[in-house]
């Protein structure tokens, strides 16, 4: 079961929270200051932690930079409550690590939705570590190569292994899964990103891609990635059938998009997961560099 742990001083937004996530069939633990749930998650990992802000104590933002800065907690995902919604905050926010947001006062639908969609990214970056670990001896042999992809499960699985590639194959992992999956989903298919977030909010969109997958024009096309050795970096290049996007709107995070579901794969990975991340033309290819694993440079 899903553990959560829910930081907040405000005993409605606490009743809130726990009554919904609980329903939902989520497992709760309650902390009311950043002091309190520092003593928690030193003795009991989570899979996500929901973080007001303004808090005694020890606030939110200085409680998610302990966490950032502990590495047996930084991996962990923190949904940032906050009644602030300048942009500056919001920043503040985002660079310090909280990459999903939740305005208060919020709805049960739009937290339901919110904790969904966090809880399934989490679940894909340990698929994809699981899944790269068994692959690591015999990927590690090659010096280069192209695959082709046309399904989220085909991107995944593809992923997690060219990851092991890398110096950092955990980090790379997911950064190449988010920009395989954009070039599925909104490149091939055509989905754009106001379209997911409606189908996002009406949970369809799982619905949506395995139709598009089986129906024609979309059916017939396939993206690919090619690796390549130079020197000590691995590079990725890769390129879908799809009429392109403005790429350049998502390369950092924004927060204008803070409180969104989901449009943060492409920052994701050019901020944690690559040393050089290029999109090419009218965005149907994108070029993405690393360290390569065992390699050093020669001087």
């Amino acid at each position: 079961m899903v553990r959560i742990l829910a930081v907040d001083d405000d005993p409605v937004s606490m009743l809130v929270l726990t009554d919904t996530l609980a329903d939902a069939g989520y497992m709760v633990d309650q902390a009311v200051d950043g002091e309190q749930a520092w003593e928690m998650l030193a003795g009991q990992p989570y899979d996500l932690v929901l973080l007001d802000r303004m808090m005694p104590r020890l606030d939110g933002l200085s409680l998610l930079k302990r966490m950032k800065a502990t590495p047996s907690l930084a991996r962990t995902p923190v949904i940032m409550e906050t009644a602030a919604t300048a942009q500056d905050d919001i920043r503040q926010g985002l660079e310090a690590g909280a990459h999903y947001y939740l305005s208060k006062p919020f709805s049960p639908d739009v937290l339901r939705l919110l904790v969904a969609s966090v809880v399934s990214d989490r679940a894909e970056s340990n698929s994809l570590r699981q899944a790269g670990d068994a692959l690591t001896a015999t990927v590690r042999l090659m010096t280069g190569g192209e695959f082709t992809f046309r399904t989220p499960q085909e991107a995944q699985s593809l992923a997690a292994g060219l990851a092991q590639l890398c110096d950092n194959p955990d980090d790379a992992g997911l950064g190449l899964f988010e920009l395989m999956m954009n070039a599925v989903e909104h490149g091939n298919l055509g989905i754009s990103y106001d379209e997911k977030t409606a189908l996002r909010r009406s949970w369809r969109w799982e619905q949506e891609i395995e139709s598009r997958l089986a129906a024609s024009p979309w059916s017939e096309r396939v993206a690919r990635i090619g690796i390549n050795h130079l020197g000590e970096d691995v590079e990725f290049t890769i390129v879908d059938q799809g009429a392109g996007f403005d790429w350049q709107q998502y390369l950092q995070f924004d927060p204008k998009r803070a409180f969104d579901v989901h449009g943060r794969g492409i920052a994701l990975a050019n901020t944690l997961s690559f040393s050089q991340l290029e999109y090419r033309g009218n965005g149907n290819e994108v070029v993405a560099r690393t360290r390569a694993h065992g390699r050093v440079s020669v001087e």
